[in-house]
């Protein structure tokens, strides 16, 4: 690729992150590409993953083992796709903000030209991992464009850009079900729905670390439209969100003991809404990367029902 300002020339501009770690043991000319695709930031490809996992878990996998790596590698390739978009459309916003205005796009490190080219090898990869699916699970699938294309400017319309953020990182409950079955029902409604909830609790926290800059700029969030109020709001998206998946659950195997499943898994986001502080920015973002553990607890609820009701 073309269009990425030497380092040499401005050493000053490339963060630390790409100094050390995975990113600073690449080739100095692929690194910020790795940055642009938060190579060394995989909490996001889980968060992105776990909901499609939940869904061929509760679908009881049927032998369609494969979709596990499949979605994985898919949720790879669109969660990064979906970084070098989101820097593509907010890079100047991102310079005014001072956790974000050394990313590559942002600090001229990359060009434009060379992120789109980026973006496209991306979805050539997503596209890949869609022909592996059943024709309805495809369709579903296609239908989360238009929403991953609007969500970089749903900050600048409303306070709540978390929620749209919901809609979009919770697709694959809707797309892992038919995957495995060929239609669509409601127990991955019902999954899709908490966790919608799931994901505007956990990037509210996420949202809190820049509450500050966001403020100076102009950026919408919910944590700024919560305040002092953050603990209780992720409370109620959390509680939404056990409701949703119990729902679902229920709808697979309509049974009491099918719910213990998720004890885990609440027990987890109530020691993460016991801990959230409103002007803790650091702690935050503790409980935010948490979810990954989070997920992992979902999931083995998903997989034991799921697995039970089929046999």
């Amino acid at each position: 690729m073309t269009g990425t300002i030497p380092s040499s020339v401005h050493d000053d501009l490339v963060p630390d992150s790409e100094r050390q770690g995975l990113i600073g043991g690449l080739p100095v000319a692929a690194r910020p590409y790795a940055s642009l695709m938060r190579l060394d930031r995989p909490i996001g490809t889980w968060l992105l993953y776990w909901p499609c996992a939940w869904s061929v878990a509760l679908a009881g996998v049927q032998g369609r083992w494969a979709l596990f790596p499949w979605l994985a590698l898919g949720a790879f390739a669109m969660r990064s796709a979906g970084c070098v978009y989101n820097d593509l459309i907010d890079r100047d916003l991102d310079r005014q903000v001072e956790r974000t205005r050394l990313r590559p796009l942002a600090s001229g490190r990359v060009s434009p030209r060379s992120a789109w080219v980026l973006l496209v090898a991306l979805s050539l990869i997503g596209l890949v991992v869609l022909l592996q699916l059943e024709r309805t699970a495809q369709f579903v699938a296609l239908g989360s464009l238009g929403l991953v294309a609007a969500y970089p400017f749903m900050k600048r319309i409303t306070w709540w850009p978390q929620a749209w953020l919901g809609l979009v990182f919770s697709w694959g409950a809707l797309v892992g079900w038919p995957g495995v079955t060929g239609s669509v029902s409601w127990a991955p409604i019902l999954l899709w729905l908490g966790s919608v909830a799931w994901v505007v609790g956990y990037d509210t926290l996420y949202a809190v670390q820049d509450k500050e800059d966001d403020a100076l700029v102009g950026v919408r969030s919910s944590a700024r439209r919560l305040g002092r109020r953050v603990r209780l709001g992720v409370g109620v998206c959390y509680v939404l969100a056990l409701a949703g998946w119990a729902a679902a659950l229920w709808a697979v195997r309509p049974d009491w003991l099918a719910l213990v499943a998720l004890l885990p898994a609440a027990i987890q986001l109530a020691g993460q809404i016991r801990r959230a502080d409103p002007d803790d920015g650091e702690s935050a973002l503790r409980l935010f990367r948490s979810n990954r553990f989070a997920g992992l607890l979902v999931f083995g609820a998903m997989l034991v029902v799921g697995l039970s009701s089929a046999a």
